[in-house]
């Protein structure tokens, strides 16, 4: 049975790693206005905090450091990693269908 207790640490790592994931997409690909930013920010930390522990776990198994990294190491990294990733998945493809779309996209 899985564990639920609430870890201190856990969800700080996850926190920051969101938030700090998110400022640095943003400052990657920069944002046409304050909407997009905001809502690429805010995706961000949410995919961050969703995915943090799966994505962490992965990438940890893939490099094979799971034995050498904490589990604050490994929640820090993967959420940090999720939340940068997420607006490149979302965000292209949002930018390409506001160009072939014909919308107010950022191609148009």
């Amino acid at each position: 049975m899985a564990d639920f207790t609430p870890d201190g640490g856990l969800w700080t790592a996850r926190l920051i790693g969101a938030v700090s994931g998110a400022a640095i997409s943003l400052a990657y690909f920069l944002p046409k206005d304050r909407q997009e930013a905001a809502v690429r920010f805010l995706t961000g930390v949410a995919t961050g905090i969703i995915f943090g522990g799966p994505t962490g776990l992965w990438i940890a198994a893939r490099l094979e450091v799971a034995a050498t990294l904490s589990a604050v190491e490994i929640m820090l990294m993967g959420s940090a990693s999720a939340s940068l990733c997420a607006w490149w998945g979302l965000g292209v493809l949002a930018r390409i269908a506001g160009r072939w779309g014909g919308g107010k996209g950022a191609g148009a």
